[in-house]
């Protein structure tokens, strides 16, 4: 049966990927007492990779999407690392997005919040976090976005 959580995810019609497998020598999340310091997620969705640079082939509402995207993996992530109940969820504590932009594009906080927006829209206040948005002159396989997180659980 889903958790708060989860049904609040299925009310806004999204459902969590599977927790992506590392594609190197890390591990996907890290518990250190009640917090999880998950792994980059990279901007992947049903249809693989999104890829592009913003302020070249990409913009900010196509960028705000790939952040999202990210965010699903990384609630996916706290989920493994909760043993698969997310209601363990306390809340999102920090979030830092990179992102595959331009010498000259500026706009990298609107399409990290693509990913924070979301977080509040499904976890309400436990989804306010502190966060860093940056630019990347280039990402992992050419995705338009990374974003790590640090989760508080109990």
């Amino acid at each position: 049966m889903p958790g708060v959580i989860e049904t609040r995810l299925a009310e806004l019609g999204v459902t969590l990927p599977d927790a992506p497998a590392p594609a190197a020598n890390y591990v996907p999340y890290v518990v250190v007492g009640d917090l999880v310091f998950v792994s980059g997620q990279i901007s992947a969705g049903p249809d693989g990779l999104v890829t592009g640079k913003l302020g070249a082939d990409m913009g900010v509402p196509e960028g705000a999407a790939a952040a999202k995207l990210c965010a699903l993996s990384l609630l996916a992530q706290c989920k493994a690392a909760c043993g698969g109940d997310l209601d363990r969820l306390k809340r999102v504590v920090k979030l830092t997005g990179f992102v595959n932009s331009t010498s000259d594009f500026t706009d990298q906080p609107k399409v990290v919040n693509g990913a924070s927006d979301f977080l509040v829209e499904a976890l309400g206040d436990a989804g306010r976090h502190s966060r860093s948005a940056v630019s990347a002159a280039a990402l992992p396989l050419g995705v338009a976005v990374e974003i790590e997180a640090i989760f508080q659980i109990g």
